[in-house]
């Protein structure tokens, strides 16, 4: 049974930090396209950052340019998010998503066929 599992969301001031990671298990995600999205309450659910197979590519929201960094250990088959500068606006539950379809970063939801559970992530002012 494949497994993307999130960890590390929490609650956190406007200006912090957190480091997300998603924990692949059942299937091995080193040669896939992985990413993270986000959504927030009463919004639909938005691309924030991509990497490539690789991680020698990667691919970011407007919005989190400049503050996340995407990267990925292949042989921990696990993927992280570094979330700098946090706001209030980055409060949503963050998904892992795993990709079988593409090796390049993608923004798309439905490039992504397997996906976590989520981990909330509350930044207050």
């Amino acid at each position: 049974q494949v497994q993307l599992v999130e960890s590390g969301g929490g609650l956190v001031q406007a200006g912090g930090s957190l480091r997300l990671s998603c924990a692949a298990s059942g299937r091995t995600f080193s040669r896939n396209a992985m990413g993270w999205f986000r959504q927030a309450p009463g919004k639909e659910r938005e691309f924030v950052a991509a990497i490539s197979w690789t991680g020698g590519s990667t691919s970011y929201a407007d919005s989190v340019k400049g503050r996340f960094t995407i990267s990925r250990d292949n042989a921990e088959n696990t993927m992280y998010l570094q979330m700098n500068s946090l706001e209030p606006e980055d409060t949503a539950v963050y998904y892992c998503a795993g990709s079988t379809y593409y090796t390049r970063a993608n923004h798309r939801n439905d490039a992504y066929n397997y996906w976590g559970q989520g981990t909330q992530v509350t930044v207050s002012s």
